[in-house]
């Protein structure tokens, strides 16, 4: 694996200008470098190795695809509250509608975001950090749009401390793949 170097670059984007503006024109590099990227790896990958790249490259189109059509709902529905005056600062439920259906674009952007670092790393498709962390913005989401005069209280006690738990599995992950990180650092510096 590729370390990030000290000119802001990471991992598998490699020939991306990282000056290109965010979003589609960037999201849209970084999918072509790693089409190239498992194009020339192609003829070295066993069968089970091509069977996951294809795979992984469908559930990134279907994610894509499903981002879209969050992303049209969303802002139909911005422009729809805006146009007919519904917007009401005071009313918390649009709030926590808005809200919630923000996060669940973010959310699949995230799970594309980890499919697509898989094809650049060729790592496997189960990352325990990325699961922990889609998670936690899930159980956040969950947060956003619960009516707490409504819940049990018994409930708001569980969801936080299943997001307490998480943020330590994050955490020890984490830190886990930093002292992993320093180890092949030293590796490679003393095998040169």
């Amino acid at each position: 694996m590729r370390q990030p170097s000290d000119d802001g670059d990471h991992p598998g984007t490699k020939g991306i200008d990282p000056r290109s503006p965010v979003g589609t024109g960037r999201a849209a590099a970084a999918v072509d470098h790693a089409l190239r990227e498992t194009r020339e790896a192609w003829p070295g990958l066993s069968s089970y190795e091509r069977f996951e790249q294809v795979v992984t490259l469908v559930l990134t189109v279907l994610i894509s695809l499903v981002i879209a059509a969050a992303l049209v709902n969303l802002t139909f529905r911005i422009l729809m509250l805006v146009l007919f005056g519904l917007l009401d600062p005071a009313e918390t439920g649009v709030f926590q509608a808005i809200f919630g259906m923000i996060f669940t674009v973010l959310i699949a952007l995230e799970f594309n975001h980890s499919i697509i670092g898989v094809l650049h790393r060729k790592e496997s498709i189960v990352q325990v950090r990325t699961v922990v962390l889609i998670t936690l913005l899930a159980l956040v989401r969950k947060f956003i749009i619960l009516e707490a005069t409504k819940t049990e209280p018994l409930t708001i006690i569980g969801l936080a401390a299943a997001i307490l738990a998480l943020g330590a599995v994050h955490w020890l992950v984490r830190d886990q793949d930093r002292k992993d990180a320093v180890e092949r650092e030293h590796e490679s510096a003393a095998a040169e």
